[in-house]
């Protein structure tokens, strides 16, 4: 089933392999000159290289290509001097899922925006700017897309006339202000071709020569009046669009719209094929109900393409070239120019964003006398968008006085400066105890050139919290900072008497710092602070008789973290560790002498078919010492992955160890085309306790728990079924949103 927008909803990108150099192909006077025309749709449009396969086995000329949306992408390509098989093996090499998304890998982030990734994992961002909410032009901003696009064009990179290419090209958009067709002929390609696929709505629009540019399928979908103009006597043109419903299939708002829609794209594609004339050619694909989104079996539709084109061999086959003359125009089509060979004279930045362009200089691996590497720089662009400021970023291979160098560019987030994002967590046992949080994170970004933010975050729900930091670093470096803040939590803990628990208590913490802190590159930081807090110690469920406490804080803290995990909610590889020291005393403003340490580590491996195996090992403790120690300063175990036989918060004390094991298998996925979510089946073991004496602490005071669970990997975080069972017989079941229980 198509989903709404069909062809003009998703386009497709395709990005091959090394370079040449561009040349315009002669072509012979006593010959017709050919012109293709490849049409948009999506997924279906991989059909386009059957064809060209088909083409070039009946050694048909090309001599001019014009392409809309996928048939930009496959044209551009191919008219860059790049082969059928070639684009065959890119199909089939690129990881589409991860291709349509913005974000760079998590090993390319950086720590705050790795805390980001963790603490908020819903994949939405609003802007703030004068009080506004802004919002992305695009579900997709086209980051990795675009950055495929130059890596595979930039053997062509230098020609900004398409009449120069191997073979002349015109890529097709919509304007989006006047509502007509905007043919592209000169300028950057790689931007040509992804202003060409910019689905509204999905993508977002390109700039192009002060034009506002989206997906061509919308006013030109199969674009033969292109080629008629660029002076050749034949027409090829092929048509991928997505058929039209039945009446029988017509059963909902839904299938209406996008039939309506596909009408409208439909109308103005008749009158371009009406003006094919009987020595032009038609190929259709016989692709039935494939559908523009499904990227995952893009490869299937090739064969399609080729057989179409086979079925015209008639028509075709008039048009065919000698062997040898044939061997010739191809020659000259695909003569090589090494790009993989220059060297790299200078690097520059050309930057539009918040920071100085030092800072992001720093975070850059390309130099000057390096040989030009397409990997390297593509690393460096994910760093520089993994620094969370940006729309865009981008390079270009550039010559400047006779020397060859790399250009970056940046471009700032049109609906920033300010963003905003959301997370939530989930946890019912279907017995009445439901922990439920909603949170928000506004990010104050661009208040200075050294890269200073001012973060806020907000909680409402089972654990209200508010907080507040400013982060300024001390350097163009990054790496020294100082971080002012402010934090307001609420939270639940169990009192007990012996083994048996007699009251909640609801502490309510407010607490300002200031700390000192190091960047330890992408993987961590360390900081070391001094702070001043109160408190209180309220019974809401229990024995009324029971103290409440109010108490003061006040003392220093070192914090240590890392993170090296290939994902925050769902990973298969990486490590996260955190430890904590944190000393309070008289002396500082606090009650009485304190002293608390906590520090966990988790472990994550992962073999099998693409990784599909996964074990996470960790371990966490945390202690107190202290003077008449109370309920504010204990830990807590239970709940989900934390003794999943017990409820959460069921134990707490001034001691705690846990340690687990976690076994998952991702099984297939939920949803389809771009909306694919994996899901997993898995199961854990555990063992922990809370202890309120260190002497009791010992092997045997554990308790071992388990669990058995379905995930899905979802929009809002990782959603999990799942039952929990204890050594003693009991036993919980959860259902759970959000983030993973830690």
């Amino acid at each position: 089933m198509k989903i709404i927008g069909t062809a003009i909803l998703v386009a497709a990108l395709l990005g091959v392999s090394p370079a040449i150099a561009a040349e315009s192909n002669s072509t012979d006077s006593d010959r017709p000159r050919i012109g293709l025309v490849l049409g948009g749709g999506g997924a279906r449009g991989a059909a386009h290289i059957g064809v060209l396969k088909e083409l070039e086995r009946l050694r048909v000329p090309i001599d001019a290509i014009a392409g809309t949306s996928m048939g930009a992408i496959v044209g551009g390509l191919y008219a860059s001097g790049r082969t059928p098989d070639e684009l065959e093996l890119l199909v089939d090499s690129i990881d589409w899922a991860d291709a349509f998304t913005d974000g760079s890998p998590r090993s390319h982030l950086t720590f705050r925006r790795k805390e980001d990734d963790e603490a908020y994992p819903a994949n939405l961002e609003l802007g703030v700017r004068d009080g506004s909410l802004q919002i992305p032009k695009g579900a997709i901003q086209g980051q990795k897309l675009q950055l495929i696009l130059r890596e595979q064009l930039l053997h062509v990179s230098h020609v900004k006339d398409f009449d120069d290419l191997p073979t002349p090209f015109r890529a097709v958009a919509s304007d989006l202000e006047t509502g007509t067709p905007y043919v592209m002929s000169t300028g950057d390609l790689a931007l040509a071709v992804r202003a060409s696929m910019s689905a509204p709505g999905i993508f977002a629009p390109v700039d192009v020569d002060g034009r506002t540019l989206v997906d061509g399928g919308l006013v030109g979908n199969v674009p033969v009046d292109v080629v008629r103009d660029m002076g050749v006597d034949i027409v090829i043109a092929v048509d991928v669009e997505f058929p039209l419903y039945p009446p029988d299939q017509l059963q909902s708002a839904l299938q209406i719209t996008e039939q309506m829609l596909t009408i409208l794209i439909r109308k103005e594609t008749l009158r371009q094929l009406e003006g094919l004339g009987a020595q032009d050619v038609l190929i259709r694909p016989d692709l039935g109900e494939y559908a523009s989104t499904n990227f995952d079996e893009i490869q299937s539709v090739i064969e399609p393409g080729r057989t179409a084109a086979a079925e015209q061999a008639g028509s075709l086959t008039v048009l065919s070239l000698p062997e040898e003359d044939y061997a010739s125009f191809q020659a000259r089509r695909l003569q090589q120019d090494r790009v993989d060979e220059t060297t790299i004279d200078f690097v520059r930045i050309v930057n539009d964003g918040p920071l100085s362009g030092e800072v992001l200089l720093d975070r850059l691996s390309t130099e000057p006398g390096d040989r030009l590497n397409t990997a390297k720089l593509a690393d460096d662009v994910s760093r520089l968008y993994g620094l969370g400021y940006f729309e865009h970023v981008g390079y270009e291979l550039v010559n400047d006085g006779g020397e060859s160098g790399i250009e970056f560019t940046t471009r700032a987030k049109s609906w920033g400066p300010n963003f905003l994002k959301f997370g939530l967590s989930l946890e019912d046992d279907f017995e009445g105890a439901t922990a439920f949080n909603v949170a928000s994170r506004l990010t104050a970004t661009g208040l200075n050139r050294l890269g200073a933010e001012w973060r806020n975050d907000a909680q409402i729900g089972t654990n209200p919290a508010l907080s507040s930091e400013f982060y300024q670093p001390l350097g163009f470096d990054t790496r020294i900072f100082v971080a002012p803040r402010f934090d307001l939590e609420q939270r639940n803990v169990k009192a007990f008497s012996g083994v048996d628990s007699v009251a909640r208590y609801r502490i309510t913490e407010s607490t300002l710092g200031l700390d000192l802190g190091v960047r330890l590159g992408r993987w961590g930081e360390i900081r070391a602070g001094a702070f001043r807090g109160v408190g209180e110690a309220r019974v809401k469920i229990g024995d009324p008789t029971l103290p409440n406490e109010d108490f003061d804080r006040g003392g220093a803290l070192i914090s240590f973290k890392t993170d090296t995990l290939d994902d925050a909610q769902i990973p298969k590889f990486g490590t996260r560790s955190r430890v904590d020291w944190l000393m309070s005393r008289p002396g500082m403003g606090a009650d009485g002498n304190f002293d608390a340490f906590a520090g966990a580590i988790e472990k994550y491996w992962s073999w099998g078919s693409d990784d599909r195996n996964t074990v996470q090992v960790g371990l966490e403790y945390a202690t107190t010492i202290g003077d008449d120690l109370m309920v504010q300063d204990y830990f807590t175990l239970g709940g989900f992955l934390r003794l999943s036989g017990l409820a959460r918060g069921e134990l707490s004390g001034p001691h705690i160890g846990l340690a687990k094991a976690v076994y998952y298998r991702q099984v297939g996925h939920a949803g389809g085309g771009l909306f694919n979510m994996p899901v997993y089946l898995g199961g854990s073991i555990e063992a922990g306790n809370a202890w309120l004496d260190r002497s009791n602490i010992s092997l045997d005071s554990t308790i071992v728990n388990g669990s058995l669970f379905a995930g899905l990997d979802t929009f809002f975080g990782q959603l999990y079924v799942a039952a929990g069972f204890s050594e003693d017989g009991e036993s919980n079941f959860y259902l759970f949103l959000g983030n993973q229980p830690r």
